[in-house]
């Protein structure tokens, strides 16, 4: 998929929003894909990306958080942590399995089908330009916007 055209999809958002990825040609965004709201890893990650959120604008680009969690868990996400950008629900797993994402996971010694922390980076004219899977919290963001700084 790299240095290809995403296609266009659309998925429910927070603040009563559909994020439609077609309307945000002329923008790179930031789709990043978390296994849980509310959990460390995935709040540590949403807190990242907010305090790095006006760094972000002035390379324009928008940030996009996704899980399998309904809107409400997110709301309450977003609201609690002051996510200044919106975090889009994929139940149906639409976007999970438009960049496989979705993959077996060990938690507590069971197998589980979940969301493998993952962020992409689509460019203004709507091409996947940069890919990070299996993400380590840590310095993960400080990545993603360097990228997004270079394109």
């Amino acid at each position: 998929m790299l240095n290809q055209v995403i296609p266009d999809f659309s998925l429910p958002a927070t603040s009563g929003k559909t994020f439609q990825l077609s309307e945000y040609q002329g923008k790179n965004i930031v789709l990043y894909f978390y296994p849980k709201d509310a959990t460390p890893g995935c709040t540590t990650e949403g807190q990242q990306f907010r305090d790095a959120y006006s760094a972000f604008q002035t390379a324009n680009t928008e940030i996009f958080g996704i899980s399998r969690d309904s809107l409400k868990s997110h709301e309450n996400f977003k609201t609690k942590f002051s996510f200044p950008f919106e975090l889009l629900s994929d139940s149906e797993e639409l976007a999970c399995n438009l960049f496989k994402v979705i993959k077996m996971k060990n938690m507590y010694g069971k197998q589980v089908r979940g969301i493998e922390r993952s962020t992409f980076l689509i460019d203004a004219t709507g091409k996947l330009r940069q890919e990070w899977r299996t993400v380590k919290v840590a310095n993960h963001v400080e990545s993603v916007l360097v990228a997004a700084q270079n394109l």
